[in-house]
């Protein structure tokens, strides 16, 4: 096999750098997609693949397969396809060759190159073991430094022991200008890669957090990527007299993004699949208190508001997401806006209510079974919204009545639900003692002239935005698909009786000259994807993925394949007949064609018929400058 040149394109990105197919292959190969996709998906085994729901576009119907004997992913409903090198890149946002290096880590395979690598190709590698290094320091700090002593007390008195710090690796950071810094011996690129430091006015190392009690922030695999430092009761002051901030989160670097972080989500991903059901909450020790409860399906926003990304994340592990923000009304902003991403995910959104000024940690603490009912009697999203407008109201008046409806009515009209709608007027009507006629009347004003509240607004994308085209298979030639999924498949049967021209789709043709000499379906992906064409990569794809309806027989073949001759004979004298009329062909040679060609393909499914399939081969191939061979 050819190394991957580095002017070569993969899905439109440029290599940089080539790398032996061979060693593509074996990364590929040694990759479980299974596991890989499942960080992301929650799948279950159906058949000899695995299915679940998809991450490249909103559904209820799981209609995502992934099969760990083909190594190829692909969806039924938006036809998204592609193995674990298109899996990372699309999900993660890296280019090919960060991909390739993200994937030989894991399974722990050498890369060889034979050009430099790009600039930072090595330093993610670097900054996650250096972050890893620097949460075990910490955890070990908590748990045996004799300073830290104050520090466990009053974790205890939160509820957190030994066992809770070790499983949610908390430790503690000691007052010291550079005590991790010295310790770890961290380079000015390390520290400034992880987060975990800086080099200050006075050209010393420096440590992000000192004093501070340590929560590390882990990705979905469980490794750690930042962390989030709490402030000690009692702290002191800063030098201009305020109070020191309660967190001090990691900075974005090159291997931590907020949006895109759910803290807990490691921990919590078994339950939350086992459930269908996400709790968010808002800080880290709202999360640990939720596990100590016996509800140990828990993440929080990492310092950022709930946004996109996550909603992203956390359709693909549960169908039910609860909020439960505390009962003040920073929590309850954050929860309104999340509503138009309900209906682009199709999840269900519910929010928990909890007593006035009491966050969830205060009272998992204090009453875990109120806690535990609160998440079970959490209200729809809608009816939490309808909620705050009507018991926020002031309904003393009938002009302020009908100002509380006005109000209402935009809400309830952005349920896509008739009956819903309806049923949550009658509420409305109820409570505001208003004419539940009237207010169907107005609701029909509304429907008709949407308004959208600011704090509604939403982006109207995909979970993950696949960059690749997707080939349309129901709108391809049969004969074409049957030909290439036999030659996948079975391909001792078909391959030495097809050519190029024998295909009238030029996709279905791509296809079938880079699979043709036996490569791998992946390969030949590669291959495609390399020269950016990604329907026909798409292809190949769906058609290794779909499950044959019956194994194919010689005769099955030659059915197939005279299908194939017919439509593309019938398309080559389309042109012989363009010749004729442009001068091109005589017309004695033009007829005797069309005369000899008709006939043969009337020959082909008689007794003479593998004679005329060879016949007919011939011809196209010499007309398109092909071989046969």
């Amino acid at each position: 096999m050819p190394e991957v040149d580095s002017r070569a394109l993969h899905n439109g990105y440029r290599f940089r750098m080539a790398i032996p197919r061979s060693e593509i292959d074996q990364v590929r190969e040694a990759t479980d997609l299974v596991a890989l996709v499942g960080e992301v998906v929650a799948l279950k085994r159906a058949g000899r693949d695995y299915r679940g729901a998809c991450p490249f576009h909103a559904e209820k119907t799981p209609s995502f397969y992934v099969s760990p004997e083909k190594l190829i992913y692909h969806c039924y409903g938006c036809q998204v396809t592609g193995d674990a090198i298109k899996w990372v890149r699309e999900t993660q946002h890296l280019d090919f060759m960060d991909a390739i290096r993200l994937l030989a880590e894991r399974a722990g395979i050498i890369l060889h190159d034979d050009s430099p690598a790009g600039p930072g190709s090595n330093d993610k590698k670097i900054f996650m073991e250096s972050m890893a290094k620097a949460v075990d320091w910490y955890h070990e700090q908590l748990l045996t430094n004799p300073g830290g002593r104050s520090v466990r007390e009053y974790l205890k008195t939160r509820g957190i022991d030994g066992e809770v710090a070790r499983q949610f690796k908390i430790g503690w950071a000691p007052d010291g200008w550079d005590p991790l810094s010295s310790a770890l011996d961290l380079s000015p690129k390390q520290l400034e890669g992880t987060g975990l430091g800086f080099i200050n006015k006075r050209g010393r190392k420096q440590d992000f957090v000192r004093d501070r009690i340590i929560f590390p922030i882990f990705d979905t695999t469980g490794k750690p990527i930042a962390i989030g430092g709490r402030v000690l009761p009692g702290a002191a002051l800063n030098a201009d007299g305020t109070p020191p901030a309660k967190y001090k989160n990691s900075p974005e670097t090159p291997i931590y993004t907020k949006r895109k972080t759910l803290y807990g989500l490691h921990l919590a991903k078994q339950n939350i699949v086992q459930t269908g059901e996400i709790i968010v909450c808002e800080g880290y020790t709202d999360v640990i208190a939720f596990f100590q409860a016996g509800l140990p399906r828990a993440v929080a926003t990492c310092g950022t508001a709930l946004g996109e990304e996550h909603f992203r994340t956390m359709k693909n592990f549960a169908s039910r997401i609860v909020l439960a923000y505390d009962g003040d009304s920073a929590g309850q902003k954050a929860a309104a806006s999340v509503y138009q991403w309900e209906k682009q995910h199709e999840v269900d959104v519910a929010v928990a209510k909890f007593p006035a000024g009491v966050d969830p940690a205060e009272l998992a603490q204090t009453d875990p079974e109120a806690l535990r009912r609160a998440i079970a009697e959490a209200v729809p999203f809608l009816k939490f919204r309808l909620n705050r407008v009507l018991e926020a109201a002031k309904i003393d008046t009938p002009e302020s009545r009908a100002r509380t409806a006005e109000q209402a009515l935009p809400i309830i009209a952005e349920h896509p639900s008739n009956l819903v709608r309806d049923e949550y007027l009658r509420e409305v009507a109820d409570t505001l003692q208003l004419d539940l006629a009237m207010l169907r009347s107005r609701m029909e004003e509304v429907m008709r002239a949407p308004q959208k509240s600011v704090e509604d607004e939403a982006p109207q994308r995909p979970i993950f935005q696949s960059r690749s085209r997707t080939a349309n298979l129901q709108a391809m030639p049969r004969p074409g698909i049957e030909a290439l999924r036999t030659l996948i498949n079975q391909p001792e049967l078909i391959r030495t009786r097809l050519i190029g021209p024998h295909f009238v789709n030029d996709v279905q043709r791509e296809a079938f000259e880079v699979i043709r000499s036996g490569v791998s379906v992946v390969s030949a992906m590669d291959d495609l994807q390399a020269r950016d064409r990604d329907e026909a990569a798409s292809l190949l794809g769906q058609l290794a993925i779909l499950e044959s309806e019956k194994e194919v027989s010689p005769a099955d073949v030659s059915a197939i394949i005279s299908q194939l001759l017919r439509s593309a004979a019938t398309e080559e004298l389309k042109v012989v007949d363009r010749e004729l009329r442009e001068g091109v062909l005589d017309p004695t040679t033009a007829m005797h064609t069309m005369r000899d060609v008709k006939e043969r393909l009337t020959m082909l499914d008689g007794a003479h018929g593998a004679l005329a399939e060879q016949n007919l081969t011939t011809w196209l191939a010499e007309r398109n400058g092909v071989s046969t061979q």
